[in-house]
């Protein structure tokens, strides 16, 4: 009986490990197409704006709920875009359900005397949220293309000017540019969470969009062509990340996607593990519904290559790695005593190189990823191990709450769309602790988490009278990721 759970526990061990060394060599495959990608854009039919009768209507829609904190920002920044009067309008979306709409309202008024095309768009209820919001927007919009922004997103002025020029080319149905982070350095969450989207937004984005397989509108920041989104099915929130759904679906519909590394849109990230956990959690269930939804779809393709397919499904199971990570990370420990006792299955363990493998090739993708936005030099890597092995870290700290969030996406749970709560702050001399909108209850996780960070404390004391220090570092990264999960947890409320 024992041997056969020690069988067990080895066979789900050996899958999680191949299934995470396959997403790595996805991931190599990546870096090697973003290495090797020829820079188009300046040869790309373009727009001549300088011709009036090539500027295109656009629609800018701003979907929004309860944005107390950012608002102001938000309405003073988008007024400051560069475009014809005549050819643009702006929607706010406005989903709110607090005194913030009234505020909204003046601010609004305040900015149609100044001759803006700009619409204050509410809803009797949140039905199908944010894809919702914007679906009914569109009934209305008057815009041949569609641009979106969360509501802490700040676009250059001349946003526009770079972007909708791409749509000369009536194949195009989506430009998407890359996030930036304006408060990258407010603390260790911050720069780690700037770390990973910097990681998706060169690496990933470039690697698969330069070689013509499926990309992701990112939910903001981004355009589209009015009639793509139609031509695909509309917005639809039987997902949490309704931006991925249309994405897949328009791309299964052979409308092209254009992304853009060298536009940057300034983004806040959340500065409180709370929040970061909201975001965390819609992200990863949002991924495995869409895995759920479209994966089949994406299999059967006629109309699209092996290699698009394969890279497609890896996309879609992407938060799905991190119950491969929570599985192999549980399982560990019983695999480092079952080595230790059963001698005849030595061989097994050569399984563990495959962990190792994996982190190097990670570690070399984001070194790629790293130096495209904060630069090489020798102090620049030294500064990359230290922010890699923190990241690795916290990502593991993570596991358990993003693989409940993959468990749920994949059996079809429904779950409320929750907004990220806005903070408008980026440096440590201002305070978080004032906002309305931050869970005012502990996550019950945390108590799990507790007891996780405890596990690997006694993962890495086995290594002791087991004489068997090979798997240490992999339980003490688990300990001190676990560990800030939930002491972060614990202190970090309003």
């Amino acid at each position: 009986m024992a041997l056969a759970l020690a069988y067990f526990i080895l066979v789900i061990y050996s899958i999680s490990l191949l299934l995470i060394f396959f997403y790595s060599l996805a991931q190599l495959n990546l870096l090697i197409n973003y290495l090797s990608q020829k820079r188009q854009n300046q040869t790309a039919p373009k727009f001549n704006l300088l011709d009036p009768k090539e500027i295109p209507f656009v629609t800018i829609q701003l979907p929004v709920f309860n944005e107390e904190y950012v608002m102001d920002r938000l309405l003073e920044n988008i007024a400051k875009i560069e475009y014809p009067k005549s050819k643009l309008e702006i929607q706010v979306l406005d989903d709110s359900t607090d005194d913030t709409v009234i505020a909204t309202a003046a601010s609004i008024a305040k900015l149609q005397e100044t001759g803006l095309d700009i619409q204050h768009i509410t809803r009797t209820d949140r039905s199908g949220f944010k894809a919702g919001a914007l679906k009914e927007g569109l009934k209305i919009a008057k815009g041949e293309f569609i641009a979106i922004f969360d509501a802490d997103f700040l676009p250059a002025a001349d946003w526009l000017k770079k972007t909708v020029i791409y749509f000369k080319d009536e194949e195009i149905g989506v430009v998407q540019t890359r996030w930036g982070h304006l408060n990258r350095d407010y603390s260790t969450l911050t720069k780690i969470q700037a770390f990973a989207l910097d990681a998706h937004f060169t690496l990933e984005q470039v690697g698969r969009n330069s070689k013509g397989h499926f990309i992701n509108f990112n939910g903001t920041a981004g355009i589209w062509r009015k009639e793509c989104i139609l031509d695909a099915g509309n917005w639809e929130g039987d997902t949490l990340t309704e931006d991925l759904d249309l994405s897949y679906r328009a791309q299964l519909k052979n409308w092209k996607f254009k992304y853009l590394e060298d536009v940057e849109t300034p983004a806040e990230l959340p500065v409180v593990i709370s929040a970061a956990r909201s975001q965390q959690f819609r992200w990863n269930k949002g991924g495995a519904e869409n895995f759920r939804k479209t994966v089949w779809s994406v299999i059967t393709a006629k109309n699209i290559p092996f290699k698009t397919k394969f890279h497609g499904v890896m996309h879609l199971l992407n938060s799905s790695m991190f119950l491969c990570v929570f599985l192999v990370a549980l399982l560990s420990i019983p695999s480092l005593y079952i080595k230790n006792t059963y001698g005849h299955l030595d061989w097994v363990f050569s399984l563990l190189s495959l962990f190792t493998i994996s982190t190097i090739i990670l570690f070399v993708c984001y070194w790629f990823t790293y130096k495209s936005i904060q630069g090489s030099g020798f102090d620049n890597f030294v500064d990359y191990i230290r922010i890699f092995f923190t990241f690795f870290s916290v990502a593991l700290g993570f596991s358990l709450h993003n693989t409940i969030a993959v468990l749920e996406g994949h059996m079809g749970k429904r779950s409320e769309f929750v907004r990220t709560p806005k903070f408008n702050i980026s440096s440590l001399k201002q305070s978080w602790k004032g906002n309305k909108y931050l869970a005012k209850k502990l996550s019950p996780n945390m108590i799990l988490e507790f007891a996780l960070m405890v596990y690997f404390m006694f993962g890495m004391y086995s290594a002791i009278p087991l004489n068997d220090f090979g798997l240490f570092p992999f339980h003490f990264m688990l300990f001190l990721g676990f560990g800030f999960v939930f002491f972060k947890s614990l202190t970090s409320r309003s």
